[in-house]
């Protein structure tokens, strides 16, 4: 079951999604959390590391990343760099806290490796890490994290990590395969823009070919499922 939040702009929606946080990090001594990239969670970070930067014990924060492009970290495209940029540069989080997707290394590699350091770091069920908050965006073709449609076996992999690819730029990315995602406590998607209406009708009411988008088959074992959306993301709605 998707419950939705629906706000009145980007900005509202973020700082929605920053209180909703800082609930769940009340409730635990420490919190694992996968963060997306994009732009909707550049702003969510702003908020974060300003308005917030006081509220949260950022010693008792694990960030982990969701997918990340195979780049250094020093590169533009780096969803690391954008939210070293935008939050943990920001506000005092200790190294140890950080566990980033070494993008520059060789993908295949890269992925065996990222998927053993969750499975070092994270509690277990079912044989899978259990994050406590998987972030998640919603591309205008369906895809999420980087499951992207013409990989959507990626949802169904044994292994904690996979190489994805943009099937337009033909980047490679590291990204969660769709068992872990799905394990996770809570699975929230932070979706904002008008661009992205007509996805989220599509897969919230489960018209026409809904089941092609990956975005489509996140249902954490938890029961909960949680849609961000700003007004013009859920105008059709």
């Amino acid at each position: 079951m998707i419950k939705i939040k629906i706000s009145k702009d980007p900005e509202t929606s973020a700082r929605e999604f920053a209180n909703f946080l800082l609930t769940e990090h009340t409730k635990k001594e420490n919190l694992n959390i996968a963060l997306s990239g994009g732009s909707t969670p550049k702003l969510l970070f702003d908020i974060m590391a300003g308005e917030f930067a006081r509220e949260f014990d950022w010693s008792k924060i694990n960030f982990y990343w969701g997918d990340e492009r195979c780049v250094p970290p020093t590169d533009t495209d780096s969803n690391y760099k954008m939210t070293y940029d935008h939050l943990i540069g920001k506000v005092k989080v200790p190294k140890s806290n950080i566990h980033r997707i070494w993008g520059e290394n060789n993908p295949e590699e890269e992925a065996v490796r990222y998927g053993k350091e969750i499975m070092n770091h994270l509690p277990l069920a079912r044989g899978l890490p259990v994050f406590d908050i998987v972030l998640l965006g919603l591309g205008t073709d369906g895809h999420t994290a980087s499951i992207f449609p013409h990989q959507i076996e990626l949802l169904n992999d044994p292994h904690i990590c996979a190489v994805g690819t943009n099937p337009d730029s033909g980047q490679q990315r590291i990204t969660l395969t769709g068992p872990v995602i799905n394990n996770a406590t809570t699975v929230c998607f932070l979706i904002t823009g008008s661009a992205k209406a007509q996805r989220v009708d599509e897969i919230y009411n489960q018209k026409g070919n809904y089941t092609s988008y990956p975005a489509a088959h996140i249902a954490p074992k938890s029961g909960i499922l949680l849609w961000y959306l700003d007004e013009s993301a859920g105008t059709k709605l």
